[in-house]
C-alpha cells in the first residue's frame, strides 16, 4: 500500500489531460515491464495494454483509465497538481493505482494462472473517446470477460456498490446556434434578439422534456457553456450553446437527437430567429452483466463484511465508455467508495479528495474477482 500511494500521488500532481497522457502511460509501462507482464504502449493513441498468463489460455481483461481534467484544484494537499487549472478532479489516479496493485497480486501468480489476463490502461475517458481508439486498436480482441471500476463519493471507504443491469445512461453532446439579427441595445424591438431566443431555448427544452417526454423514462439535458454578444449595448445576432444530453433508455436515446432538433427550431421559430443544431453521440449506456456482477459481488463478500457490499437501487445518469467496450464482451463496473469520515466532495469539483485506503479494497475486490472467473469460467 505505501508504494501504491506514493504512486497515486506521483500521478495526482502530475496530471495529463485526455489524449496527453504521455508520462503517466510510461510510468505505467515500466512498473508493468518491472513485474514481469508483456507490455504494449500506443494502443488507443496513449494507452498502455499489458497481459500475463497462459497464451493459449482464455483472456480476460480489467480496464482502468489514466486522464485529468480540466479543473482547478482547491484540496491544498501536499501532492496537489502542479499544473495550473488541470486536475485528477474524477479519481483516475486511484484508477491507475488499482490497476498497478492488480498486476502486482497477480505477478507472482503467473506460473498457476488458468487464463491471461489483460489489462487495459485507457487514455480519454472524460472527452469519452479512449475506449473508442482501444478497441480501433484491438484491445478487447479475444476478451470473454470483462472488470471495471469507478470511484463513488456517496459511499464511505471500505464499501462498494454493484447493480446487475443499467449502471450508467447513454450521453450525448448538443450544440445548439441561435440565429437572430443585430440591432442597437436601446432599440431592441427594431432586431431580432438571439441572446434572449436562446434563454427560451434553454428553458423550453426543459419545459418540453417534462410534458413531452415520459416521465418513466428520465432524460436530462444541462447546458454547460454560453457564447453570444460583442458588445454591453449591441444586441446579439448570434448565440452559440453547449450541452450534455443524458438517459437510461436507449430507444429514446435514439430519438433524442430528432426531438431536440424539432423542439429547438420551433422555439426559434416562434421568436422570429433560425437555429443551427448539432449532435453527437458520446456513448451507449454500461450495461452490467448479471452473472459477472454476481461473481464481483462474491469476491467482495469473501472480503468485506456483508454492509459493506451494497446493491445499488438506482443507475446514474452519469456516462461512461466502459459501455464501449461492452459493446465487445460482457462486463461489469461496480462503484468503489471513498467517502473518508468527513465525507468527501463530488467528482468534478476542484474540492475532490478521496480516501486512499479505498486503494486496497479496489485492488482486492478486482483481483480475487479476477481469480473466480478463472475458476468458474463465467
Amino acid at each position: 500500500m505505501p508504494e501504491l500511494i506514493g504512486l497515486r500521488r506521483h500521478i495526482h500532481a502530475h496530471p495529463e489531460l485526455s489524449g496527453a497522457e504521455h508520462q503517466t502511460a510510461a510510468l505505467v509501462a515500466g512498473e508493468l515491464r518491472l513485474l514481469g507482464w508483456d507490455v504494449r504502449e500506443g494502443v488507443g493513441r496513449t494507452g498502455v495494454v499489458a497481459e500475463l498468463g497462459p497464451e493459449a489460455a482464455p483472456l480476460l481483461a480489467l480496464r482502468v483509465d489514466m486522464d485529468a481534467l480540466p479543473v482547478e484544484e482547491r484540496t491544498g494537499l501536499p501532492f496537489a497538481s502542479c499544473h495550473q487549472g488541470l486536475m485528477h478532479a474524477c479519481g483516475h489516479d486511484l484508477h491507475t493505482a488499482i490497476g498497478l496493485g492488480v498486476a502486482r497480486l497477480l505477478a507472482p501468480l503467473a506460473p498457476r494462472l488458468t487464463a491471461r489476463v489483460r489489462l487495459l490502461f485507457q487514455p480519454a475517458e472524460e472527452i469519452a473517446q479512449g475506449a473508442a481508439w482501444m478497441l480501433a486498436d484491438g484491445a478487447m480482441e479475444g476478451v470473454q470477460a470483462l472488470f471495471g471500476v469507478h470511484v463513488f463519493p456517496s459511499l464511505p471507504v471500505g464499501s462498494i456498490g454493484v447493480r446487475s443491469g443499467s449502471l450508467t445512461a447513454a450521453a450525448g453532446e448538443l450544440e445548439v446556434e441561435v440565429l437572430g439579427e443585430g440591432g442597437h441595445g436601446a432599440r431592441p424591438h427594431q432586431s431580432t434578439d438571439a441572446i434572449w431566443i436562446a434563454a427560451r431555448v434553454v428553458s423550453g427544452l426543459q419545459e418540453a422534456i417534462s410534458r413531452r417526454l415520459d416521465a418513466l423514462q428520465p432524460v436530462v439535458v444541462s447546458f454547460g457553456r454560453i457564447e453570444g454578444g460583442k458588445a454591453f449595448n449591441v444586441i446579439a445576432d448570434h448565440v452559440r450553446l453547449l450541452g450534455t444530453v443524458r438517459c437510461l433508455d436507449t430507444e429514446v436515446h435514439a430519438e433524442l437527437p430528432g426531438w431536440i432538433e424539432d423542439t429547438v427550431h420551433a422555439i426559434c421559430r416562434g421568436y422570429g430567429g433560425e437555429a443551427r443544431v448539432r449532435y453527437r453521440c458520446i456513448s451507449p449506456p454500461v450495461h452490467n452483466d448479471p452473472a459477472l456482477t454476481e461473481l464481483v459481488e462474491e469476491a467482495a463478500l469473501a472480503l468485506l463484511d456483508r454492509p459493506q457490499v451494497r446493491r445499488l437501487e438506482q443507475p446514474s445518469l452519469g456516462a461512461e465508455d466502459f459501455a464501449e467496450l461492452l459493446t465487445a464482451a460482457p462486463g461489469t463496473m461496480f462503484r468503489l467508495g471513498v467517502a473518508g469520515p468527513e465525507g468527501c466532495a463530488a467528482l468534478h469539483n476542484g474540492g475532490f479528495d478521496p480516501d486512499e485506503g479505498a486503494i486496497a479494497v479496489g485492488v482486492q475486490v478486482l483481483t480475487l474477482s479476477l481469480l473466480l472467473w478463472m475458476e468458474r469460467r463465467v
